[in-house]
Parts: C-alpha cells; structure tokens; sequence
C-alpha cells in the first residue's frame, strides 16, 4: 500500500496539477469542459420549460440527447465520457495524495469534497454510456423506482429519510463552497488578472448557489417521499425544477435558477483552463 502511494506522490509532483500524469490531467480538463457544457444545456432546456416550449427534459438525460442530436454531438459525448471518467480518476488522486497547500481540517474538507466530484463524473459518464448504449430513461422515473424500492426494505422510510438528508447535507456544502469561495483555492489564478479572476469568482458563486438551491429541492422531494410512503413524490433534477416552476414566481424562479446553471457552466470553462487539485 505505501509504494503505490509514493509512486502517486511522485507523479502527481512532477505534473502542473493533483492528476497523476499528463494524460489523465488533459483527459480530466475535457472532461470538465463536457461537464459545463452540460449544465449550459441544461440552463437552456429549463429555460425552455420556464416560457412553455420545453424540448426536453431539463436535467443530464436531457442534456446528453440533445447533444448527441446536434453535428458530431455522438463523437463529442464519447470524448467527454473519457475525459469525465478521467477527472474522476483525478479526484480520487487528489483525495489521496493531493492539496498540498493546505492542512488539517480544510486538507480534510477537500478531499472529501474531491471524492464527491469523482462520484458525481462517474455518475454523468454513466449516464452518458447508457445513452450512447441506447438504454435511455427518464431521471425522474428513475429517481421514483430507486424511492419505491428502498420503501419496499425493512426501514425503508426511515433509509429514503436518511438519504433526504444526505441530499440536503450536501446542498448546505455546495452552498458553505458558494459563500466562502473556497473553490477558488483549487485553481491557479496567481497569473490572471484582477478582473478576470474576479469574473470566475461571481460565476463561480452563482453557480455552485444554484446547485445548491436545485439540489435541495431535490433532497425536500426525496423528504416527501419518505414521509407520506409514496414513491411518487421522488424526483431527480427534472422534476426538481419543474416543481420551483409550478409555484407562483414559477417562471421568474426557474429562469434564475437556470441562469445560475449556466453560470456554473462557464465556471467549469475556466476551472479546466485553470485547476491544480
């Protein structure tokens, strides 16, 4: 255990980043790039939603078809599997060998969070997989066959109560990352300019705060679902949406929300041209 990790030590020092090698650290930058670019689409498709014309449904699933849709958008989302699963490969170095900046708690804090960035790349390279192998589906139906069959276990309200609040756990992280800008300390910036850095600092911001917010629902909805025993109530990002968009401000509300997605998808632009852990 303790050579493999010196060796992982060794390639991440020699490399501008916490990727182990130069390959797995371009790979991870496309990858990166694909993931913005699938919030922008996902932006846009809520949008869509908001004004009555949707097209599509606005979460990854929707995403990714459309993308495969447009000129050499198959080609595309082959490149951007590879480049999502590599970043997560990238995570899981920085989780074990990486930011060496910092220490002690915050170390601690940020490589937990690299692993949940792992988890959620190999979850959109999946998603992107399943699509390309033709095995669609809708997230929303998905999300509700996962609740049916965790109430089905013994303690199955209480287990789909647990992970309501695991979702919500992580939206209140996602959200401590958007207040305190903390993910700013993952980048090398040190080169920009003030206005430029200040630029990724506000999309970053609004960003990982719409996230949250859309998260959260999704954990509120999964809350739901526990508490009245009803698998219907689940719902993943579509349906997450889709609810903000049926309340009052419904279409004001989703349109903010989409523009904070499409703002964290340009944050993913710059966070590929410019992350070292």
């Amino acid at each position: 255990m303790v050579r493999p990790l010196v060796r992982l030590r060794r390639l991440v020092k020699e490399g501008r980043s916490d990727a182990p090698g130069r390959v797995v650290d371009a790979l991870g930058r496309i990858g990166l790039v694909g993931y913005g670019v699938v919030h922008l689409v996902v932006a846009w498709l809520a949008l869509q939603v908001a004004f009555g014309q949707p097209d599509a449904p606005p979460d990854a699933e929707g995403a990714v078809g459309t993308i495969a849709r447009t000129p050499g958008g198959v080609l595309a989302l082959v490149v951007a599997a590879l480049g999502l699963l590599a970043f997560a490969v990238w995570q899981v170095s920085a989780a074990a060998v990486g930011f060496r900046w910092v220490s002690g708690n915050e170390r601690m804090r940020k490589r937990v969070g690299a692993v949940a960035k792992a988890i959620a790349m190999t979850s959109l390279a999946l998603v992107v997989v399943n699509y390309l192998a033709g095995m669609r589906s809708s997230g929303n139906t998905t999300a509700q066959q996962a609740a049916a069959g965790v109430l089905a276990l013994p303690a199955g309200r209480a287990l789909l109560g647990l992970a309501a609040i695991v979702v919500l756990s992580i939206a209140v992280a996602m959200t401590y990352t958007g207040v305190r800008r903390t993910f700013m300390g993952d980048l090398d910036v040190g080169r920009l300019s003030p206005g430029v850095k200040h630029a990724i600092e506000v999309v970053g911001v609004v960003g990982h705060l719409a996230r949250a917010f859309a998260l959260g629902v999704v954990g509120v909805l999964a809350g739901a679902a526990a508490l009245y025993a009803d698998p219907a109530q689940a719902g993943g990002l579509d349906a997450a949406l889709r609810a903000l968009g049926s309340t009052v401000a419904g279409a004001w509300l989703l349109g903010t929300v989409a523009a904070g997605f499409a703002a964290f998808g340009l944050f993913c632009l710059a966070d590929a041209a410019t992350r070292r852990a």
